[in-house]
C-alpha cells in the first residue's frame, strides 16, 4: 500500500508541473492538436490508405489488434474507475471534456502506441515520426487535464503490449 501511496504522490507532483505550463497558449494549442490527431479520423484514413496499396495483411492485423486494444481498455477503464484529474483534484477544471468518465489507462495513448508498433514493424522509415508522435499524444492528454502520468504509462504499456502480441501470432 505504501507503494501505491509514493506512486500517487509522484504522479500528483508531475501532474502539477504539467499543470503550471498549461497557461502557455501555444502550449494548450499545440496539446489541442497532437491530442486530436489520435482521435481516431487518422487511424480511418491510414486504413484506408493501407487498402488503396492493398496491404490487407496490414488491414487485417490492425483490425485485430484494434479489436483487442479496444476491448481491454475499455474492460480495464470500466472495472479500475480511477477519476479524472477534474473528479479527483477539488476545484480542478481540464481544459477539455473527456470522452468518458475514467482515465485509467488513456485510450489515445494506447491506441497511439499499438498503431507505432506495428507501423514501426511494417515499414521501419518512419520510425522517427512515430516514436516521437506517440509519446506526444500521451504528453497532451496530461497537459490538457484529462489523464495523470500514470494513465498515459499505462496505455503505452497496453498499445505496445498488445502490438507485440498480435505481431507474435499474426507471423
Amino acid at each position: 500500500m505504501r507503494l501505491l501511496q509514493k506512486i500517487h504522490y509522484v504522479d500528483l507532483q508531475t501532474f502539477d508541473w504539467c499543470l503550471k505550463r498549461k497557461h502557455h497558449l501555444r502550449m494548450v494549442a499545440i496539446s489541442r492538436w497532437v491530442s486530436r490527431t489520435a482521435d481516431g479520423y487518422l487511424y480511418l484514413f491510414a486504413a484506408l490508405l493501407t487498402c488503396y496499396f492493398l496491404r490487407w495483411d496490414i488491414v487485417k492485423l490492425l483490425t485485430v489488434a484494434f479489436a483487442i486494444e479496444r476491448t481491454t481498455y475499455f474492460l480495464l477503464k470500466n472495472k479500475l474507475k480511477r477519476h479524472r484529474p477534474p473528479q479527483a483534484i477539488p476545484g480542478y477544471q481540464s481544459i477539455i471534456k473527456p470522452s468518458d468518465q475514467f482515465s485509467f489507462p488513456s485510450g489515445h495513448t494506447s491506441a497511439a502506441f499499438l498503431v507505432s508498433s506495428i507501423a514501426i514493424f511494417y515499414d521501419p522509415i518512419y520510425w522517427l515520426l512515430v516514436v516521437i508522435w506517440a509519446p506526444l499524444v500521451g504528453i497532451s492528454r496530461v497537459m490538457l487535464g484529462v489523464h495523470f502520468p500514470t494513465d498515459i504509462f499505462a496505455g503505452c504499456i497496453l498499445g505496445v503490449s498488445i502490438a507485440q502480441l498480435c505481431l507474435y501470432f499474426y507471423l
